[in-house]
């Protein structure tokens, strides 16, 4: 049978201008990217790509999880994220990558 639980969300990354200037918006933009979700103890319980517009969807059984941003330098950097997830319910996680440009 299908979980009904989970989470889903989109992946940003920013800043993409080195400078912002007004009347010039320079926002974040979606980011395709590699995620994990591990259990407290650190066991991993899934791993998976974001979609090109960095919008996922992950099926997990309920509990309490943290979700890992994969990163293959030191930038593009995200920090780890906790989150819980409530039965037939998804979680809603926005993740935002820091580019390094300054």
């Amino acid at each position: 049978m299908p979980l009904s639980s989970g989470i889903e969300g989109q992946v940003f990354i920013g800043p993409m201008c080195p400078v912002m200037q007004v009347g010039k918006p320079c926002p974040d933009q979606p980011y395709q990217t590699m995620l994990s979700v591990v259990r407290s103890n650190g066991q991993k319980v899934a791993r998976f790509q974001t979609e090109a517009d960095g919008i996922f969807h992950q099926a997990l059984a309920p509990g309490d999880y943290i979700l890992r941003p994969e990163s293959s330098g030191v930038m593009p950097y995200a920090k780890e994220q906790p989150f819980l997830v409530q039965p037939n319910q998804y979680t809603r996680l926005i993740v935002k990558f820091d580019s390094g440009i300054r």
